[in-house]
């Protein structure tokens, strides 16, 4: 009896663990700004994309709380394609958006959005698809900026931006 007990307290345990591994991995489905590795999670409802000027990268695009965004080489922009899902995906979050988007130094008409596959509206600037990388803990961090040669932080006109980070490629593995 007692063994059994340790069992179904294990069983219990793994599957609570189990659930929270996949609920980290879904897709974003309302509920708070808080994603792994304290990334922010995808936008649930309007947001503002904004200018900032972010140390060693230059005057790069950032979501309403001041999370740089990235876009990434292996999408391309005719017709827009989003090619970041599963692994890739927990490390770079796709900056969703339900509601509307205002814009502060970029030019509306280069802001849109593309449907995923999971049916969410992910936010792009002038056809880039945008994303959040899981390493930037705080507002106005770029440490995303050139991993793998493929990740850049995106300027204000939708182009990656040039400056790059002291160590060059950063992070090492981008997923």
């Amino acid at each position: 009896m007692h063994a059994t007990q340790h069992l179904t307290g294990y069983a219990a345990t793994g599957a609570a663990v189990l659930a929270l591994a996949l609920a980290g991995c879904g897709s974003s489905g309302g509920g708070g700004n808080g994603g792994s590795a304290g990334a922010p999670a995808a936008v649930t409802t309007s947001t503002t994309l904004m200018t900032a000027k972010v140390g060693k990268v230059g005057t790069v695009v950032t979501d309403s709380k001041g999370y740089v965004l990235y876009r990434f080489d292996a999408d391309s922009i005719h017709p827009t394609k989003v090619s970041c899902y599963g692994t890739c995906a927990v490390v770079w979050p796709a900056a969703t958006v339900k509601g509307s988007v205002t814009v502060k130094g970029i030019d509306r008409k280069l802001v849109s959005t593309v449907k995923r596959s999971d049916g969410t509206s992910q936010l792009t600037l002038a056809g880039w698809p945008l994303y959040r990388y899981a390493k930037d803990d705080q507002p106005k961090e770029a440490y995303g900026q050139g991993v793998d040669g493929t990740w850049w932080a995106v300027t204000p006109t939708g182009a990656r931006a040039t400056a790059t980070t002291s160590s060059g490629s950063t992070g090492g593995s981008g997923y």
